[in-house]
């Protein structure tokens, strides 16, 4: 059994749509078929927020209502089969509430609004997090920063935004319009057991429900695009133009969202989102707190998932630096089996990889840091939030009384794919930590690596910047022994 129509709740009341393209984002669809404007287009690539909307879904328990913020322009509409989207024309009406919401009321109050263009993104975003648990916890000027790192004004400036959120944190959340929220979305659920199975004038959507299902789909469609959160799919549909013969969404996909954490490895399915795995990589290994919460946005980072990172293989991709430095593995399946292999491995060329035909990816692994491991990363870019890197390096040796005994060094930015810095590695293995071993170092990036320039930075700044990362390495290792001092070694201007 397949369902043919794409069947959601849009401000809490239930839509069919069915005579759509299926790479019809989220907001031509609201815009012009719903006819729901308020939500606005800036950029179409998920960098300014003005889209933002709210996604919500069940939580495993069939209880719990999960809230979202997401980029309405470079989602696909029928990524949205199951689920419930809230844009900001529903919070008054969709609602049955007599006026504003509370978020809305408070960025009227405390003057966060000027030309009003980005606002309804910032109300999405805000609402968000008015509705999560985390908003029953007290929170600072630094936390808003965080939620609302995907959202851009030009002219009204931060602090009375600021200032709204906390005042709009004080109001209670809509209990009845969840309650009702989840009525509609446990039914949703119960109806859509099968695979959603969309034919477009161009395009075909598949998406499976199961493993089995997806290795059967791409068995018999073994051309067709896999996509997920579609936050860089999206955008060769709406900056490229690009078309697309057939579609496969993994996302519903439950096996694929699980994290499993075992003595061996930590497992990360490939349609986890960023943000459902940030909380187990910072857990295990806390030094890519900073990369992470500095990867894309917030509303990216509620769609992205860490397969299609992955599997994309950008060569400036935040995470594959990180985790070929921890010596994390991929797991590819199809429907004649799996196999595993290490990550650095999975990239051949400038987006090529090993996948064959018919094959997708499963979940990532990566193993645990070990007793005298030092492990670093670090992103180097023109903004703190939401911007592309032009370096990404991520550092882990072993230690022993001063002395390296293993080293994976891993860059992006750098090559045409993520690229391990083996030469580099060689030089630091069996060396003291210190200037000798960091001066030797230096030089050997410059055989690892022949990097371009381009809009982001130049050939020569990356170089430089690079060996300036490895000296900042090892100034933090050397810690108490002073190791390293700045005036032993030779620091070049960037």
């Amino acid at each position: 059994m397949e369902h043919h129509v794409v069947r959601f709740s849009l401000n809490g009341t239930p839509v069919e749509v069915g005579d759509l393209p299926p790479t019809r984002t989220v907001l031509q669809y609201l815009r012009q078929s719903a006819h729901l404007t308020g939500t606005k287009e800036g950029c179409a690539e998920g960098d300014c927020g003005a889209c933002t909307v709210v996604e919500a879904d069940l939580g495993e328990d069939g209880q719990t209502v999960r809230y979202r913020a997401i980029n309405a322009c470079i989602q696909f509409l029928p990524a949205l089969h199951g689920k419930a989207l809230i844009t900001v024309d529903g919070l008054s009406d969709g609602q049955a509430r007599l006026g504003a919401h509370p978020v809305q009321q408070a960025m009227v109050a405390q003057h966060g609004s000027q030309c009003g263009f980005c606002t309804p993104g910032f109300v999405m975003s805000l609402y968000a997090l008015h509705q999560s648990p985390r908003a029953e916890q007290p929170l600072v000027r630094t936390d808003i920063d965080e939620v609302l790192a995907g959202n851009l004004c030009r002219c009204t400036g931060y602090r009375p935004i600021v200032d709204a959120a906390l005042a709009a944190l004080e109001a209670p959340r809509d209990l009845d319009f969840e309650k009702r929220l989840r009525s509609q979305l446990q039914a949703l659920r119960k109806a859509n057991t099968a695979s959603l199975v969309l034919h477009g004038p161009q395009t075909r959507w598949y998406s499976p429900r199961t493993e089995s299902e997806l290795a059967r789909c791409l068995a018999a469609h073994p051309d067709a695009r896999i996509i997920a959160g579609s936050t860089d799919v999206g955008l060769w549909a709406t900056k490229q133009l690009r078309s697309f013969d057939k579609l496969v969404y993994v996302g519903d996909i439950t096996s694929l969202k699980r994290v499993r954490a075992s003595k061996a490895y930590l497992e990360i399915g490939a349609a986890v989102t960023w943000t459902e795995a940030m909380p187990a990589l910072i857990a295990a290994y806390p030094q890519m707190r900073e990369l992470l919460q500095r990867f894309a946005s917030p509303p990216v980072r509620n769609a992205a998932t860490v397969g299609g990172n992955i599997a994309n293989g950008s060569p400036i991709g935040d995470s594959m630096p990180g985790f070929i430095a921890l010596s994390a593995s991929i797991v590819l399946r199809s429907a004649k089996g799996e196999r595993v292999m290490p990550l650095e491995a999975f990239y051949l060329a400038y987006q090529k990889n090993a996948l064959a035909p018919g094959e997708y990816v499963a979940a990532l692994r990566v193993p645990p840091l070990k007793p005298g491991m030092e492990f670093r990363t670090y992103k180097l870019s023109k903004r703190i939030d939401q911007d592309i890197s032009a370096v990404c390096m991520a550092i882990c040796v072993t230690l022993d009384a001063g002395r390296i005994g293993e080293a994976r060094i891993a860059c992006g930015g750098m090559a045409a794919t993520p690229k391990r810095a083996t030469h580099t590695e060689v030089a630091l293995i069996g060396s003291s930590v210190g200037a000798p071993a960091l001066q030797t170092a230096r030089a050997a990036l410059e055989q690892d690596f022949q990097p371009i320039g381009d809009m982001r930075a130049s050939a020569n700044y990356r170089m430089l910047a690079a060996q300036n990362l490895l000296t900042r390495f090892f100034l933090e290792i050397g810690g108490a022994r002073q190791a390293v001092r700045l005036a032993d070694v030779d620091l070049e201007e960037v």
